[in-house]
């Protein structure tokens, strides 16, 4: 049955890649800038922990950091530079409360600053868990001091540090989503005002165990002529009601409500009237292959756009090989399903749970879950409390949308292996060409930052950061696109860190500047250096920019760039066998001639022991005629993803090659670079031990296989029963397991 083949490929996706589906293995970063070799900012205060929520103050050049029991305002042009700090801690009769229910003292029950939210031009709105009774004050930025009030946080924080929560602050009222209860069990997206508060229905089609990313406004187009609302979009992850399965399968949301939504009269009693949610679809279409948990969002408002457009990170449910896709969608397109798209009902099916399905019976007049706008005025409908019971009614009962919401193209824009992506920010900058360039900066779960542009040859990651020592996971990404103080900072559990949005003074010669393809830097010939065009002033047309790479620009008499210090290439590990096709020459034979002459550090050199995952190097060097390329093999079999290679003409016509590797591995290996032309090769060899100390990677994640196909054998035979139960049953042709 095809409906049920497809919706097994999205929900087994690590399967669907174990029994060979093929996934890309998606860009790799041209450089690697470890910690020390770049100029990063750091701050960080002793003995406190958890900076996970940031907010920028443009206007003051103000950064405020919500931590653990403390809130900081540092100088946002040098995060080193604390200029304020003020204590919100938890009481001992609290924390002896919390933890009689059963939570730790030492960690739980503590107060966890979750919501940082500009009130007004002096006033900053303030959340913390509080020993599991959240609650939230104002903090003057005057005198930076908090006012006292307590008022009641729930609804509006967390009662978990660990709990997912999203807000934002619009025109003075608290936009929310969390958990309501204690246990984390009452989701709920609310509202916080005090002439209208508005929540969702606590009902599990309007949310179902959510884990919420992210919240934005979209403010109406002042052309507009058909009297619209400005919007509130929320992104989460959430159970999916519409597929069941053994397990729970997690469906990615975007859900939207109405500012000026005032609640129903006697329907939905202060409940949003407007609450729509729709699926978001970032998938591989020729795989069905499906990214199903989102993991953040950034929505980008350049005035330039003609609409807004959204960015989101996706990981797939079972992500143990840890595959990451970054989606963009165009806002109208969400518009176009929440006004016009189908939606769905529950439908209970014969010997299986209640189901939902597409509505195709009448829709009322005014559309449900609709802003109120100028025909609905027309109508006498002014306000959600004028709207008929038979509309709010519907609404209540049918949140969800039928229609999909899909990707621009209908692919991702990167697809990336080996690496969890946890946050992302988007910066947009036009380069020397006037092209317009959108900037991805994607955090990782082991503490790095990659930066990626698309380019007329694909994606391209033009550089990867390792933003923390210890390896730890970003939590948070926040970016300042301030003209001329353009900055990115992350949060994590152990501090901040401020980074620029390029290191082009790394780039130490024209060639090495143009061939980083990055939007931001181009080369100064007066200067001799790589420059920020968007810190130089005057004219731009001396500048030196390729973005397709092309350095026939740089003169002739430019340096030969040695490879910058950062070592290229994320680890290749897991992301697939080499190429089968191994390379034939003749290593060490008669017929090498001294065209090709091999420089140090040789490999044959650099054998070495490492341990099992441990990252090493090796490194190639040689000169030789103009058609020399170099070839590496890994237990004689080509390796193709993991090479980087540098190539330099010298003023006799010979040509200077330089390549390396960066790898990890799980057997011990044997690596071989060769150096090959038509008059002859140069080859070098190197044997890399890998002392084992515990099972490996592979025969633990065999296991887990071997695990999953014996789940997938019980699976199959119940999925054979409902199958012919589900084809028998009267409302079978009504439903599509397929995500559309």
């Amino acid at each position: 049955m095809k409906m049920l083949n497809m919706a097994l490929n999205g929900l087994f996706i690590v399967l669907v890649l174990s029994f060979g589906t093929t996934v890309a293995f998606g860009p790799i970063p041209r450089i690697t800038w470890e910690q020390r070799e770049v100029r990063l900012t750091h701050f960080q205060e002793p003995g406190i922990s958890n900076y996970s929520t940031l907010l920028l103050n443009k206007i003051k050049d103000t950064l405020y950091i919500g931590a653990r029991e403390v809130i900081f305002a540092v100088n946002s042009l040098n995060i080193a530079e604390k200029q304020h700090e003020v204590y919100w801690k938890v009481t001992e009769d609290k924390k002896a409360k919390c933890s009689e229910k059963g939570k730790s003292k030492q960690t739980e029950c503590l107060n966890y600053i979750r919501v940082l939210q500009l009130l007004n031009d002096t006033v900053l709105y303030v959340c913390g868990t509080n020993a599991f009774q959240p609650t939230c004050d104002h903090l003057l930025l005057k005198t930076f001091e908090l006012v006292g009030k307590n008022e009641d946080g729930k609804g509006r924080c967390p009662f978990d540090p660990a709990q997912s929560y999203t807000s934002i602050m619009v025109d003075g009222e608290l936009y929310s989503g969390t958990s309501y209860n204690f246990l984390g069990s009452e989701p709920i997206i609310s509202r916080n005002s005090p002439q209208s508060p508005l929540r969702t229905e606590y009902a599990i089609p309007w949310l179902n165990e959510p884990s919420f990313v992210f919240a934005d406004v979209i403010r109406k187009n002042p052309n507009s002529t058909d009297g619209e609302d400005d919007k509130i979009y929320f992104f989460f992850t959430e159970v999916s009601v519409e597929y069941e399965f053994f397990g729970k399968l997690m469906i990615p949301r975007i859900a939207r409500v109405c500012k000026g939504d005032q609640g129903g009269l006697r329907t939905l009693q202060k409940k949003w009237t407007s609450f729509l949610k729709a699926r978001l679809i970032c998938s591989i279409p020729e795989n069905n292959f499906i990214f199903n948990v989102i993991n953040d969002v950034f929505i980008l408002k350049s005035p330039d756009l003609k609409e807004p457009v959204f960015y989101a990170v996706f990981t797939p449910q079972l992500n143990n090989v840890g595959l990451s896709a970054v989606c963009a969608y165009n806002m109208s397109l969400v518009e176009e399903v929440f006004s016009r798209g189908k939606y769905m009902q529950s439908a209970t099916v014969e010997q299986s749970h209640t189901k939902w399905v597409r509505y195709s019976g009448e829709i009322p007049k005014p559309r449900p879950g609709a802003c109120i706008n100028n025909e609905a005025r027309a109508a006498n409908y002014s306000s959600s409390l004028n709207l008929p019971d038979k509309t709010l009614q519907f609404v209540k009962d049918h949140p969800l949308m039928d229609d999909s919401v899909f990707p621009i193209t209908n692919r991702p824009r990167l697809i990336k292996r080996d690496v969890n992506y946890t946050q992302i920010v988007v910066d947009r900058i036009q380069a020397l060409d006037k092209t317009v360039y959108d900037v991805m900066f994607i955090s990782t779960d082991t503490g790095a930052l990659h930066k990626a542009v698309s380019s007329e040859n694909g994606m391209h990651i033009i550089e990867e950061t390792q933003l923390f020592q210890d390896f730890e996971p970003v939590q948070t990404l926040l970016l300042s696109s301030k003209k001329g103080k353009r900055y990115i900072y992350a949060g994590s559990n152990s501090g901040v860190v401020q980074s620029p949005v390029a290191f082009c003074e790394k780039h130490s010669t024209c060639v090495d500047c143009v061939l980083a393809r990055d939007p931001y830097c181009a080369w100064n010939p007066r200067k001799a250096s790589c420059v920020a065009i968007f810190k130089e002033h005057g004219s731009n047309s001396s500048l030196i920019q390729k973005m397709n790479g092309d350095a026939s620009s740089c003169t002739a008499s430019s340096p030969i760039p040695f490879p910058p210090t950062g070592t290229s290439f994320l680890s290749c590990v897991g992301t697939g066998s080499p190429s089968s096709t191994s390379t034939q020459f003749d290593v060490g034979s008669g017929t090498e001639s001294p065209a090709v002459t091999l420089l140090p550090p040789f490999l044959s050199d650099q054998s070495q022991h490492v341990n099992a995952h441990g990252i090493f190097h090796l490194i190639c060097r040689a000169t030789g005629p103009s058609d020399v390329h170099v070839i590496w093999e890994k237990n004689g079999q080509k390796i193709d993803v993991c090479v980087s290679v540098q190539t330099h003409v010298l003023p006799d016509g010979k040509v200077y090659l330089f390549s390396w590797v960066k790898d990890t591995l799980r057997e011990s290996s044997e690596y071989c670079c060769s150096f090959l032309s038509k008059t002859g090769n140069k080859a070098s060899k190197a044997w890399i031990t890998v002392d084992r100390q515990e099972a490996t990677h592979q025969e633990s994640w065999t296991r887990e296989l071997n695990n999953w196909k014996s789940v997938i054998n019980e699976h199959d035979q119940m999925m054979q029963n409902w199958k012919k139960a589900w084809v028998g049953g009267s409302l079978g042709h009504l439903c599509s397991f397929a995500l559309k």
